[in-house]
């Protein structure tokens, strides 16, 4: 029997203006990645060199979770499309609260 590989169904890297970077990178996998009960994998980044903001992604014996700066909470995994959505839409929310934070100390 042929041994099954992920397959790369994502990866996208774009390095900010700010020095953030925002990178996405997502596969479907021959079996779910316990506990998640799906089978992809993914790690979905925006932060700093040294600095994670905002992190989607599961990992063996953690599964689907996600770090908004230094909370960690569980994240309900639904769709591939989905995932990217919520992620995008916590990654502008991040932005929007450094922007207020850079307008208050100006």
């Amino acid at each position: 029997m042929a041994e099954r590989k992920a397959e790369r169904l994502l990866y996208s890297r774009e390095d900010l203006g700010d020095g953030t970077v925002l990178e996405l990178r997502l596969w479907r996998v021959p079996e779910p990645v316990p506990p998640s009960e799906h089978r992809f994998k993914y790690a979905l980044f925006y932060g700093r060199r040294g600095t994670r903001l905002v992190l989607f992604d599961n990992e063996r014996g953690k599964g689907d979770h996600k770090h908004i700066r230094e909370v960690e909470t569980s994240y309900t995994f639904t769709t591939p499309e989905a995932l990217v959505a919520d992620f995008l839409a916590a990654v502008q929310a991040v932005q929007a609260e450094d922007r207020e934070a850079d307008d208050g100390n100006g």
